[in-house]
């Protein structure tokens, strides 16, 4: 084959086969095909979409670059939840520990913050010692013990989409449904998953902005799942507000916690608890959402949820009840009175970023103690000098964090219209 000639063909619109894309895709992993033609036909695919046959085709070859999970037959069912990413969305941890109570395994494979939005991973290690890099055996042997585990991915695992998300990053072909859909499904299908339920966001905080491209996102990666024999499903919801009250990391690990104790925000809970119901039910361990919901407020109910993570992050080296470390708190006051309109809830993740909570470039050391507290919500009515956050800061940066939240934040004389936490559901 020419790498030329399957270029041209993309650019002209026409469909890739099977061959062709797992062609390019393996001399491509392999170094034999260059960057300028990777980046060549990443452009001709931004430009001209992919069916759903060479969407999947392209997700497993890109699986086929690397190892993957494979699992026993007979054991409990493997299960997983993706996000697409927001802000304060803190939902993997208390999940998977429930889910291990439900007798799920849980082999979850996180990242950390890109852009705006947070890192699960990032979160994790404000826990004193626990340990992300974990190999494929260390992260076998956690979740055959504990029920599950969350760590970053290995070298070994999907080395194609590494190669290529990196290429796509500088050729400005991100925003792309087929590649998107191929990195994450490749990512999430290398764990050996029985079913996987995906959370895509849209708003303000998400990368996708409107609901009409997250739904189109979303069935694109559910009929890319099912295609390759893993039952999937996914819910939208929004991100016009942070989810939960905390946006940081330590704050978020403290929330998370603090849900697993059932106290947690009822919001951070509907998500949890949705996504939860998604994964039971899927794998015939609940009849119903409704009795996947009760089974799943029970680990909570019972103390099982939290005893579970503790087990997780013990197993992973760290120790939950150890101190974590949160700067010093300060209020963000408003100076006029109304409701509460909007927010750019991208913006109020950038304000984490200048206090140092997140990455400006590759490298950068995080201040885990930094973030802050929502105190308010879309639709609630505020007076002169109320407190619509909590801002853990350093002196130094501070001020930068409280003005980027302040202008993230539109108060006007009418209350708006707020839309449902959950939209759809896909399947």
């Amino acid at each position: 084959m020419n790498p030329v000639w399957i270029i041209a063909k993309k650019r002209d619109g026409e469909e890739l086969s099977a061959d062709e894309i797992g062609y390019f895709i393996g001399d491509y992993a392999r170094g034999d095909i260059p960057d300028y033609q990777m980046s060549a036909l990443a452009m001709a695919i931004y430009l001209r979409g992919m069916t759903t046959a060479e969407i999947a085709a392209l997700t497993d070859h890109m699986l086929a670059s690397g190892a993957r999970f494979n699992w026993p037959d007979g054991g409990a069912p493997k299960v997983d939840k993706h996000s697409t990413g927001g802000i304060g969305d803190k939902v993997s941890l208390p999940l998977a520990p429930m889910l291990a109570c439900c007798g799920l395994q849980v082999p979850m494979i996180s990242g950390r913050g890109l852009g705006a939005t947070g890192g699960t991973l990032d979160k994790l290690e404000a826990i004193p010692g626990f340990r992300t890099n974990l190999s494929m055996d260390e992260m076998r042997e956690v979740m055959e013990r504990v029920g599950c585990v969350i760590s970053g991915a290995t070298v070994d695992l999907v080395p194609a989409d590494r190669k290529l998300y990196a290429l796509r990053d500088v050729t400005a072909t991100v925003p792309s449904i087929p590649l998107i859909t191929a990195s994450i499904m490749s990512k999430k299908l290398a764990e050996g998953l029985d079913a996987l339920v995906l959370d895509v966001k849209f708003g303000s905080g998400a990368f996708m902005k409107t609901a009409e491209l997250a739904r189109e996102l979303a069935v694109s990666m559910v009929n890319t799942g099912k295609r390759m024999n893993v039952s999937t499903t996914a819910l939208l919801t929004d991100m016009n507000q942070p989810l939960g009250r905390m946006v940081g990391n330590a704050v978020e690990v403290n929330e998370s916690v603090a849900a697993l104790e059932g106290q947690g925000p009822a919001d951070l809970m509907e998500v949890t608890l949705a996504l939860g119901a998604e994964l039971l039910v899927s794998t015939k361990k609940a009849d119903s959402m409704e009795a996947a919901r009760q089974q799943l407020q029970q680990t909570i109910d019972s103390g099982t949820a939290r005893e579970k993570f503790a087990e997780m992050i013990k197993a992973q080296g760290g120790d939950l009840d150890a101190p974590r470390l949160v700067a010093s708190p300060s209020p963000v006051t408003t100076n006029r009175a109304g409701y509460i309109a909007a927010m750019d809830t991208e913006k109020l993740g950038q304000a984490v970023i200048a206090m140092r909570g997140g990455r400006k470039q590759l490298g950068d050391v995080l201040d885990l103690s930094t973030g802050f507290e929502m105190l308010v919500r879309l639709g609630d009515r505020v007076e002169v000098g109320q407190p619509l956050a909590t801002l853990f800061a350093p002196a130094d940066v501070a001020d930068e964090g409280r003005q980027l939240l302040l202008s993230a934040i539109e108060i006007s004389d009418e209350p708006p219209v707020v839309g449902p936490l959950i939209l759809e559901r896909i399947a």
